[in-house]
């Protein structure tokens, strides 16, 4: 029997009105707020503006990290949700960024990270002691 650590959801957003994409300070609010919508917990965040247009941005979970980078000027959004702890607070987060954006086409890739039995007793790992030589 295996378990899985983490949901890891990638997304094309495309379509995206160019207004939403361009301004970091509409990007911080919109990541900030679907941490908040999924009951995540920020550890720390930096967001950055490009000139002319777009914005980039991450916010480190103690679950993981959420992450965007914009091309407003092609209404297009690249994202990155990835926690552990449960599958619903990614796809929770993710909804919220969508439901905000309102692509007109959304690619999704989504990723379970870090398989591992869930009896770790089933588990055949060989202990090596390292000893040092002078």
């Amino acid at each position: 029997m295996e378990k899985t650590l983490g949901l890891h959801i990638i997304a094309d957003l495309y379509g995206v009105d160019f207004e939403k994409l361009d301004h970091v300070e509409d990007i911080k609010a919109l990541l900030e707020g679907a941490v908040k919508y999924a009951n995540l917990s920020k550890l720390s965040s930096h967001f950055h503006q490009f000139n002319p247009h777009g914005a980039t941005g991450v916010i480190l979970l103690e679950e993981s990290h959420i992450s965007i980078h914009t091309w407003p000027e092609h209404g297009y959004a690249a994202i990155d949700v990835y926690t552990c702890g449960g599958k619903e607070k990614t796809f929770k987060a993710m909804e919220y960024i969508i439901k905000m954006l309102k692509p007109k086409r959304v690619d999704e890739k989504i990723a379970e990270r870090g398989v591992v039995p869930v009896n770790p007793e089933g588990v055949n790992i060989e202990k090596w002691e390292l000893t040092a030589t002078a």
